[in-house]
C-alpha cells in the first residue's frame, strides 16, 4: 500500500490523476444509470440497445481512466503510445464491460452475480495490461508480480461488489455507491499495476514521435469520453421523461382503483398504488424492493388465482384480512420475460364486519340482542347431545309476559320495546352460562337450563327467581309499567328427548300456568298433553262443523223493562256435536280464537242470524256479538254490508255487540270500523259494560246506541250494596248521555222490579226468556221464543 501511494505521489501528475478520477466516476455512474434503465426496458431489441450503450460507456470510462492516468505517469524518460495497443485496450474494455453488465442482467443467483463481477474485474485488468503493451519508454519495464496479483484481486473484488450492488441499483443513491465501488476497482488495478513497475533505462529503445502533447491528448480523450457519457445520460433522461409521463398516467389510473395493486418481481415489490400504500401504512419508497412475504401471510404467493390471507402493515399494528387476485405478466411479442406478477389486494375488513353483522343478526334478535329461535334450536340440540353423553338433566322454560299487550296498546310500541329490552337484560343477569336465554318472538322467551344439578329442584329455584325478577315494574317515561310473567317447564329426559318435544311440552305447561291465573310457573304433566291433543282434535272437528252445518243458532229475547214487551233477540251459537251433544259457546269459542277459526265462525253466525231475522214477520231487532278479531278486520264493514244486501235485512234491525276489551288491541282501527258500520245504519252496543279498563273514555270516543250492564253486577242486586250502587250509577249515566241501557242476566222478579223502578230501558235474562232454536214447523218463531216467560 505504501509503495502504491509513493508511486502515485512521485511518479504521477496529480492534476491529471484528479481528471482521470472524475472521468472514471462519471463514466461508472452513467453506466449504472444505463444499466438500471436496461433492466426496466421491455423488448429484446430495446434491451440489447441499452446493453450496447451501457458497455460502450463503461468500457470507454475504464479505458479513459487508464489512458489519462498513463499520461500523468512520468518516468523522467521519453515515452509515448503505440496506436495498436492503445486501440486494442479500448476494444477489450468495451467488450469485457459489456459482457459483465450482460451477465449481471441475467443473473438470478449469487454465483451468477459473482461471475458478472469477476468479468468486470478481469476486463479492467485485461484492458490495463493490453494498454500497457502500447506504452513505450526509453527503458525496460520490470514488474513485481505479487503486487500485480494483489491489485488484480482487489480490483476484481471491488468490481464484484459493484455489480452486486447494481442488482438493486434502482435509486440514484445506490447507483452512486456502485459507481464509487467500480471507480475504486479501476484505480486499484491501474495504480497497483503502475506501482509494481520498475523502469530500467535503455537508450537503445526508440520512442515514436507523438502527434499531440500530453495535455492535448488528455483534453481530447476527456472530451470524447465526456460526449459519450453525456449521450448516454441524455438517452436516460429522455426515455426516463417519456416513461415518467406514461408511468404517471398508469399510476393515476392505478391510484383510482379501490383495491391495492402491487407489482412483484420474484418476491420483491417493484411498484404499488396508493390504495396498497394506505393498507400497508407505508410510503412507496418504503415498499419498493421489500420482500412481499414479509407483509403478506400467504402459503406462497398466489399465482393466477384468488387467495385469502393477512397483511402486516409496515408501521406495525393489527394484521388486516385481505384477499389477493394474482396474474403473471406474460411478455409481449419481441419482449423478454420479466418474471413479473401483479396482485390486486382487497381489504376485507369492511366485508368481514358486514359478514359478522349478518351472522349476528341471523342468530340474534334484533331488538333485545338475545339469541333468536334458530340459534336457540341449534344450541338446544348441542346441549341435548352433551346431556345424553353425560347423563345430566336439562330444563326448558318457556316464558310469556303477562299484560304485555295491554301495556303495548295503551302506551304504544315504544313502551312495548322498552319492556322487551328490560326483560332481556334481566334474563341475561339471571341466567348464567352454560345456561342461556333466547327470544322466540313477540313477548315469548325461553330459557335453557344446563348443568344446574338436581332436577326439578334447580328448575323450580330458577323459575322462582325469574318470576321475582320479571315482576319488577319497568320504568318508561316516568311511568312504572307492571309486567309479570308466566312460566312453563319441561325436563329432559323425563318429558322428551328432542328439542321440539321439550319446547312443545314446556309450551303446554305455560298454557296451564296462564290458565291458572298468571304470575306462576307450572311443570309439564302427562294430562296436559292429553288436554292439548283434545283441544287440537276439537279444532279440527270445529273446522268441519262450520263447513257441514253442525252449528245452530239459539235466540234469547230482549224486552222493554216497563211492560215486558219483546223488542229483539240476541243470536247465540251452539255446536251440535255428533258425539258430545250440544256444546255451549264457552267450550269451543276459545278454541276457535286459538286456531284462527273465529273469523269463519263469526261470519257464519252473522249471515245466519240476518237471514233468520229477515224471514220474521215481526220486524224485531237481532243482536249479534262480534269477536275482537272480527272487529279489527279491515273488511268487516264490507262483509256486513254484503250480508245485509244478500239477506235483505234492514240495517236498523241489526245490532252488533262489542266488548270494551276488544277495542284496545288497535283502538284507532276499531273506531274506524265502528264509524263505517254506523254509516251503514247498523246499531252498535257496548257489551259487558263496567268490566273493561276505560269505560268512560270509550263512551266519549264513540256514540254507542246501547249500553249493556254485565250480568255480574245485575245478579248481585240486593245482595251487595256496591253492586246495587254500580247498577244505579250506570243507569243514571245512560240517562245523562241519552244512551239506552240494557241489563243482562235478569233472573228474579225482584231484579226486574228494581230495574223498572230505576227506569232501565231493556232487560235480558232467564226471567224474560231462555235461548232457544228456531222450530222448522213454526212460522212465528219469535212468538214461540217469548213463551218461555
Amino acid at each position: 500500500m505504501f509503495k502504491v501511494l509513493t508511486c502515485l505521489a512521485t511518479a504521477h501528475d496529480l492534476r491529471l490523476v484528479v481528471v482521470a478520477a472524475f472521468v472514471c466516476f462519471g463514466g461508472c455512474f452513467t453506466a449504472f444509470r444505463l444499466y438500471s434503465r436496461m433492466r426496466e426496458a421491455a423488448g429484446v431489441l430495446v434491451r440489447a440497445a441499452w446493453m450496447l450503450l451501457t458497455g460502450l460507456v463503461a468500457g470507454c470510462s475504464v479505458w479513459a481512466t487508464h489512458f489519462i492516468a498513463m499520461l500523468s505517469f512520468d518516468t523522467g524518460l521519453p515515452s509515448g503510445f503505440l496506436p495498436g495497443g492503445t486501440l486494442a485496450s479500448l476494444l477489450v474494455a468495451v467488450l469485457f464491460m459489456g459482457a459483465a453488465f450482460a451477465a449481471a442482467a441475467v443473473a438470478r443467483t449469487p454465483p451468477t452475480r459473482a461471475v458478472a463481477g469477476m468479468l468486470a474485474g478481469l476486463g479492467i485488468a485485461a484492458m490495463h495490461y493490453v494498454g500497457m503493451s502500447g506504452y513505450v519508454t526509453e527503458g525496460r519495464l520490470s514488474r513485481d508480480l505479487s503486487l500485480v496479483a494483489a491489485s488484480i484481486a482487489i480490483g476484481a473484488a471491488l468490481a464484484a461488489a459493484a455489480m452486486w450492488k447494481a442488482q438493486r441499483a434502482h435509486s440514484a443513491e445506490r447507483q452512486v455507491i456502485a459507481g464509487l465501488l467500480l471507480t475504486l476497482s479501476i484505480c486499484a488495478v491501474h495504480f497497483g499495476g503502475m506501482a509494481a513497475i520498475t523502469v530500467i533505462p535503455d537508450s537503445s529503445i526508440q520512442v515514436p514521435g507523438q502527434m499531440l502533447s500530453s495535455v492535448m491528448m488528455t483534453l481530447a480523450v476527456t472530451l470524447i469520453v465526456g460526449l459519450i457519457m453525456l449521450g448516454g445520460l441524455a438517452a436516460v433522461l429522455i426515455e426516463g421523461a417519456a416513461n415518467a409521463q406514461a408511468l404517471n398516467r398508469l399510476r393515476r389510473l392505478a391510484d383510482a382503483a379501490y383495491e391495492g395493486i402491487v407489482v412483484v418481481r420474484g418476491d420483491r415489490i417493484q411498484d404499488a398504488n396508493a390504495a396498497f400504500c394506505a393498507i400497508s401504512a407505508a410510503q412507496i419508497d418504503d415498499l419498493v424492493d421489500r420482500p412481499l412475504t414479509e407483509m403478506l401471510d400467504f402459503d406462497g404467493l398466489p399465482v393466477e388465482g384468488r387467495r385469502e390471507g393477512r397483511l402486516r402493515p409496515v408501521g406495525g399494528g393489527a394484521e388486516i384480512p385481505v384477499e389477493a387476485f394474482a396474474r403473471v405478466l406474460e411478455p409481449g411479442k419481441g419482449e423478454a420475460a420479466e418474471d413479473l406478477t401483479v396482485l390486486a389486494v382487497r381489504d376485507l375488513r369492511e366485508r368481514r364486519t358486514a359478514e359478522e353483522k349478518i351472522r349476528y343478526l341471523a342468530e340474534h334478535d334484533g331488538l333485545t340482542g338475545l339469541g333468536n329461535r334458530n340459534a336457540m334450536q341449534k344450541r338446544l340440540s348441542q346441549a341435548l347431545e352433551q346431556a345424553a353423553a353425560s347423563g345430566e338433566a336439562l330444563a326448558v322454560i318457556c316464558i310469556d309476559l303477562d299484560h304485555f299487550k295491554e301495556a303495548n296498546d295503551l302506551h304504544g310500541h315504544q313502551a312495548g320495546d322498552a319492556v322487551l329490552t328490560a326483560t332481556a337484560e334481566r334474563l341475561r343477569r339471571t341466567v348464567t352460562a352454560p345456561s342461556f336465554a333466547a327470544r322466540l318472538g313477540g313477548d315469548e322467551f325461553v330459557v335453557i337450563q344446563i348443568g344446574a344439578g338436581h332436577q326439578p329442584t334447580a328448575a323450580a329455584e330458577l323459575c322462582s327467581t325469574l318470576l321475582e325478577t320479571l315482576s319488577t315494574p319497568v320504568l318508561y317515561r316516568d311511568q312504572n309499567l307492571r309486567i309479570g310473567a308466566s312460566l312453563g317447564v319441561s325436563l329432559y329426559p323425563h318429558d322428551g328427548d328432542t328439542g321440539g318435544a321439550l319446547l312443545a311440552k314446556a309450551d303446554m305447561a305455560l298454557y296451564r300456568a296462564k290458565d291458572s291465573g298468571r304470575g306462576v310457573y307450572a311443570f309439564f304433566k302427562r294430562e296436559m298433553d292429553e288436554s292439548i291433543r283434545e283441544r287440537r282434535g276439537l279444532a279440527r272437528e270445529l273446522r268441519e262443523a262450520i263447513a257441514t252445518d253442525e252449528l245452530v243458532l239459539h235466540y234469547q229475547p230482549l224486552a222493554r223493562a216497563e211492560d215486558g214487551a219483546v223488542c229483539g233477540f240476541e243470536a247465540l251459537v251452539r255446536w251440535r256435536h255428533p258425539v258430545r251433544g250440544l256444546l255451549p259457546p264457552m267450550e269451543f269459542i276459545p278454541i276457535a280464537e286459538e286456531s284462527g277459526l273465529i273469523l269463519p265462525l263469526g261470519e257464519w253466525v252473522l249471515r245466519q242470524a240476518c237471514a233468520d231475522a229477515a224471514a220474521w214477520d215481526n220486524p224485531l231487532r237481532i243482536a249479534v256479538n262480534l269477536s275482537p278479531v272480527q272487529l279489527h278486520q279491515p273488511d268487516l264493514p264490507a262483509l256486513v254490508h254484503s250480508v245485509l244486501v244478500e239477506t235483505g235485512l234492514n240495517p236498523s234491525r241489526l245490532e252488533l255487540e262489542i266488548t270494551e276489551t276488544a277495542l284496545f288491541k288497535d283502538f284507532q282501527r276499531a273506531l274506524g270500523n265502528l264509524r263505517r258500520l254506523k254509516a251503514l245504519g247498523v246499531r252498535i252496543a257496548m257489551d259487558d259494560f263496567g268490566t273493561g279498563f276505560s269505560s268512560l273514555s270509550t263512551l266519549q270516543s264513540f256514540p254507542f246506541d246501547k249500553i249493556k250492564i254485565d250480568k255480574s253486577f245485575v245478579e248481585n242486586i240486593h245482595r251487595h250494596d256496591r253492586a246495587t250502587a254500580i247498577v244505579r250509577a250506570v243507569l243514571s249515566l245512560g240517562r245523562s248521555l241519552d244512551i239506552p241501557v240494557t241489563a243482562e242476566g235478569v233472573e228474579t222478579p225482584e231484579q226486574l222490579e228494581f230495574l223498572r223502578a230505576e227506569a232501565c230501558a231493556e232487560v235480558q235474562g232467564y226471567a224474560i226468556g231462555r235461548p232457544a232454536p228456531l222450530a222448522a214447523d213454526e212460522e212465528e218463531a219469535p212468538a214461540r221464543l217469548t213463551s218461555h216467560r
